[in-house]
């Protein structure tokens, strides 16, 4: 009988012990947020700055969950089912592939949209938005631009009868690609070359071509011999980023807004450029290298 007590207390005792250890665990992840990335390098780098921005400033951890395959088309879903509690966001992805948009308003008008829609059909909050805007882009040779003052689209035109142009295959095949941009801009370059995503910059760093598309945030740009030009038609459609979040998680955790909004206006796109290229060209750390922006603008210890 002395045994059989015995038996039982210790089942009574571990029982005590795994219902507290469960209730544990719970408040735990209550106190977690889980932060996506799409598979691009300032995904990654963004990522890293939200939650070290998250950890020092509330009381919560932060989870990154790096480079999830498919970027918007799986997790926004698994956003608005909970899966995640934020991630960082293109307005123009937000307005043409989630919520089918056609036609592109100016930025004012679109983001008032863009954020009602928001929270009306997902419950999802744009919280902070971090100031650059990364689109697709043209530059032109150093040389050249300073040769002729070119400084915008518009400047280029009369010069591009001399001129060969450089760009991946798809650039080529897009609706809003090489003849659209040529025709709304009245480009007629002389040539115009097809070339690997990966050999358009040791191209027109050797002269081999002289104009090309680019993304604005491309490492590349900033230590390459180019000029960015202006896009003086808004040709491209913009897409700045920010963080989507949900409702549910800014209204279960006090000070977490405040601790997003801490990403506003903090980088441009040349600053988002040269930390894609410590990361892809100098193979640093992207925690690293998000580490050091930080704390260059005095914003964790």
């Amino acid at each position: 009988m002395k045994s059989y007590h015995k038996t039982i207390s210790v089942i009574v005792l571990l029982a005590v012990v795994l219902v507290f250890g469960l209730a544990g665990c719970g408040k735990d992840t209550e106190q977690t947020v889980r932060i996506a990335t799409k598979p691009m390098t300032e995904q990654l780098i963004l990522g890293e700055m939200l939650a070290m921005l998250i950890e020092e400033n509330t009381g919560l951890k932060a989870e990154i969950i790096k480079g999830i395959g498919g970027g918007t088309s799986n997790i926004h879903p698994a956003l608005v089912k909970g899966e995640f509690d934020m991630y960082p966001e293109y307005t123009g992805t937000g307005w043409s592939f989630v919520l089918k948009k056609e036609g592109i308003p100016g930025d004012g008008e679109l983001f008032a949209e863009l954020t009602k829609e928001y929270r009306e059909q997902y419950d999802l909050e744009w919280v902070g938005m971090y100031g650059f805007n990364n689109t697709f882009g043209l530059v032109v040779r150093k040389d050249i631009a300073a040769l002729h003052g070119i400084e915008t689209y518009s400047d280029l035109a009369p010069y591009t009868k001399d001129l060969v142009f450089g760009a991946e295959y798809d650039f080529y095949e897009r609706e809003d690609g090489y003849d659209a941009l040529c025709a709304a801009y009245g480009f007629n370059f002389s040539k115009a070359v097809d070339l690997d995503i990966g050999l358009k910059y040791p191209a027109i760093n050797s002269r081999q071509i002289d104009a090309m598309n680019i993304f604005t945030t491309d490492g590349q740009l900033s230590v390459s011999d180019v000029v960015m030009l202006q896009d003086d038609k808004n040709f491209y459609q913009t897409y700045y980023c920010g963080t989507v979040v949900r409702r549910d998680t800014l209204e279960k955790h006090p000070g977490l807004r405040e601790a997003l909004m801490l990403m506003d206006n903090i980088i441009n796109e040349a600053d988002m450029a040269r930390l894609n290229y410590e990361v892809e060209g100098a193979q640093r750390d992207e925690r690293t290298v998000a580490r050091e922006y930080l704390r260059s603008k005095g914003m964790i210890k």
